[in-house]
């Protein structure tokens, strides 16, 4: 299998310098390169630009500037041009497919966050200094930057990534061949439904509380907010101040996706199995568009005013998204779905519609069958339940009739 692995950095304080400085330098390349796309399209003769072009530039533009980009890894440049090449690709595919394009842009230097490593050993090197207990990772131009490793790395390093998040830099490792970890079968199946109220409920009746890590700090994001917004939005040069007010907003998000990250990674291992947990062979959820429960409601003109429009409830729904967005189901079916693999656990997404309205004594299905938000009960044989419950039930026999359709 593949597997990522992120780990924290521990950079000195040149080491820390160096950082940006390579951050700088390789956004500074990708805006060149985009900029001669840019150029050769725009003139009468309209030449196209690929990659390959500009990576045959590469050479004299390390020998024309030393200080700079002579200093980095070929190699991580290369990755760079590669990165604004599949922009491009991405976008053309866009324009063929009829969707809204999005003309590649030119990156700022507050959003250049990632430097890429093709290969181990070319440029940089995992556990440069074997010798030593403390873990480190040499990169060129930068030296050999202390590691905070909390977990064996597993498989064979095959590219090697530099992130920056705020203040913070991480290094991220794709490693290949790592083994499977298989736990023992258990005969067990379950079926969950994803909710706001509950974060999850499962076929067996136990239910998740939601942990609504952003309206546990909305009054702090509002505050922060607001003193960032006494700022100029477009600026040459950010004042002190101003720099300081963006990172307190960065500060705030970046604390609640790393706690929602932990919550989707305990929750989805709990499901999986581990330890003394009760784990399950088959876990079946529901198939969510998440941005298309999320999208806003259209605008409804109102036929008797021009230029007027009619309650279309987009304040409700405004509340509604947030609350879906901030219980982050797709993070975590993603994550939930990788633990299954590496665990041989199998995970079926399956139809959503009517999950919640259908009774699973009788089978009839009806919108009047969910009395509210939280109960459910049937017009025609009186079943009544906890609606998520009934959900998750419905959503593990729809996998059940899903498996003896492959059978």
């Amino acid at each position: 299998m593949i597997r990522a692995y992120k780990f924290l950095l521990r950079p000195t304080a040149r080491q820390t310098v160096a950082l940006g400085e390579m951050m700088r330098d390789h956004c500074s390349l990708y805006n060149g390169a985009l900029q001669e796309r840019r150029d050769a399209y725009r003139h009468t003769s309209k030449t196209t630009v690929r990659y390959g072009d500009q990576s045959a530039q590469l050479k004299d533009i390390r020998a024309f500037d030393l200080e700079r980009q002579g200093r980095w890894s070929f190699s991580s440049q290369q990755a760079t041009l590669r990165r604004l090449d599949k922009a491009f690709a991405a976008f053309f595919q866009r324009v063929k497919a009829g969707q809204t394009p999005g003309y590649p842009r030119f990156k700022g230097v507050g959003h250049f966050d990632t430097v890429t490593f093709p290969k181990d050993g070319d440029g940089c090197r995992w556990d440069s200094t074997p010798h030593d207990a403390q873990t480190r990772v040499r990169l060129q131009g930068v030296g050999h930057v202390r590691v905070h490793q909390h977990r064996p790395v597993k498989g064979r390093v095959k590219t090697i990534s530099i992130k920056r998040e705020g203040r913070r830099w991480y290094v991220v490792l794709s490693c290949d061949q790592v083994p499977a970890e298989p736990l023992p079968a258990t005969g067990s199946s379950i079926g969950i439904d994803m909710g706001v109220t509950h974060f999850l409920t499962t076929s067996d009746g136990v239910h998740i509380a939601s942990p609504r890590f952003l309206g546990a700090v909305a009054d702090d994001l509002a505050e922060a907010q607001r003193h960032l917004a006494r700022f100029p939005q477009r600026t040459r040069r950010r004042t002190k101040k101003h720099r300081a007010a963006a990172r307190r907003v960065a500060r705030i998000h970046a604390k609640i996706r790393r706690q929602r990250l932990d919550h989707a990674h305990k929750t989805a291992l709990a499901l999986v199995g581990d330890h003394d947990v009760i784990a399950h062979d088959v876990i079946a959820h529901e198939r969510l568009n998440t941005a298309g429960m999320t999208r806003a409601p259209k605008p409804k003109p109102d036929p008797e005013t021009p230029g007027a429009f009619l309650p279309n409830g987009s304040a409700a729904k405004a509340g509604l998204n947030r609350s879906i967005l901030d219980a982050g189901w797709g993070v975590f079916l993603v994550i939930l779905a990788h633990k299954a693999e590496s665990a041989g656990r199998t995970v079926i997404a399956v139809d959503p519609r009517n999950t919640s309205r259908t009774c699973p004594d009788c089978g009839h299905v009806a919108k009047e069958n969910r009395a509210t938000q939280a109960k459910f009960e049937c017009t025609v044989c009186g079943f009544a339940a906890n609606a998520d419950h009934v959900g998750a039930t419905n959503v593990l026999n729809r996998a059940g009739l899903a498996l003896c359709d492959v059978a």
